[in-house]
């Protein structure tokens, strides 16, 4: 696959597709948004509101019904560990989870509680409410958490010149058939929460500019989203992204979602720093690119370039100043 096809591949992805549908909604909320608008733009992992001497952190994720249905233990488990895992991306610590659930009939909740239950205890988040209904015609899951941040990291704030960091645990396999890297359903629970641990630290030291955590648009798609949110470009070395060893280039950047990675902007003399950090934790962390004032994003690959995105005519997601410019 050359580069160009590579970033076509990229552009015609299940995950980048399900990511560019959140732009027609951005659209919809700028027409309807309250004068002076947020203090914090919308569209960032979580939402981020002022609270006393931090920030209070609300998200929401919701299931597509294939997942649900044909692995509903492993559907819970996600509703927990996807949500943790954008509150951490703000330099957060969750305070608890909340739960919509639809099943035919309550027998077929049991497994999606059970889910949920065993990531509640391995990443110590509580279960506090929600809202179930057993007379659905089929199982439908959305889970809402609550969180904290001292020292906010957001997707809006990547500068021209920062570098741009991966850090993705690798101890893990595929969780067919689907395109999930799991490192985080046989681990060790203090393990997992001490690995997690290390962005709070991280934002509450200063070493961030910005970050977000790898989604199931791939590393390359959760970079064009941190990029646009920041309304700059920037270029991503292929080469350079950490993954294993027995893992196809394509299928890797394609279409993997693993279930600890971020994506972090950074001044580049704090890479030791950071890259050591995440080291001591036994994951994988590499400069895979840098931010620039293109508004252009690109794949690098031995000295060749290819554009995935021109933020500046054609949204991705809709957020940032190029939003704003097409407005």
């Amino acid at each position: 696959m050359t580069l160009e096809d590579l970033a076509q591949g990229l552009r015609e992805s299940r995950g980048v597709a399900h990511k560019r549908d959140i732009s027609v909604m951005m659209e919809t909320l700028a027409r309807n948004a309250p004068p002076g608008g947020a203090v914090v733009p919308v569209g960032d992992d979580c939402a981020a509101i002022p609270d006393g001497d931090g920030w209070l952190l609300f998200a929401i994720e919701g299931f597509i019904n294939e997942l649900v249905e044909r692995d509903p233990w492993f559907a819970g488990w996600c509703g927990v560990m996807v949500n943790v895992s954008d509150v951490f991306a703000m330099g957060g610590r969750p305070i608890a989870v909340v739960d919509a659930l639809w099943s035919n009939g309550t027998e077929r909740a049991v497994p999606i509680l059970e889910g949920m239950s065993a990531a509640a205890r391995a990443y110590g988040v509580p279960i506090v409410g929600g809202h179930t209904n057993g007379r659905n015609e089929s199982e439908q899951l959305a889970v809402a958490i609550l969180g904290r941040s001292q020292r906010l990291l957001t997707s809006f704030d990547a500068k021209p010149g920062n570098v741009l960091i991966a850090a993705i645990d690798l101890r893990g396999s595929y969780r067919d058939p689907y395109p999930f890297w799991d490192a985080a359903t046989t681990a060790d629970p203090a393990r997992l929460r001490g690995d997690l641990d290390v962005m709070t630290s991280l934002a509450e030291l200063g070493l961030c500019a910005a970050a977000k955590d790898i989604s199931n648009a791939g590393v390359v798609g959760t970079a064009l989203m941190l990029l646009e949110c920041s309304g700059v470009g920037g270029v991503i070395d292929v080469r350079a992204v950490p993954r294993p060893h027995n893992v196809p280039d394509t299928k890797w950047l394609l279409s993997t979602f693993p279930s600890y990675g971020f994506l972090i902007a950074a001044p580049e003399q704090n890479v030791p720093q950071i890259r050591a950090r995440f080291a001591a934790r036994g994951i994988a962390g590499a400069v895979i690119g840098r931010c620039d004032d293109t508004g252009v994003a690109r794949l690098a690959d031995g000295g060749h370039e290819a554009t995935i995105w021109d933020f500046g005519t054609t949204a991705f997601i809709g957020c940032g100043p190029h939003a704003e410019i097409r407005r």
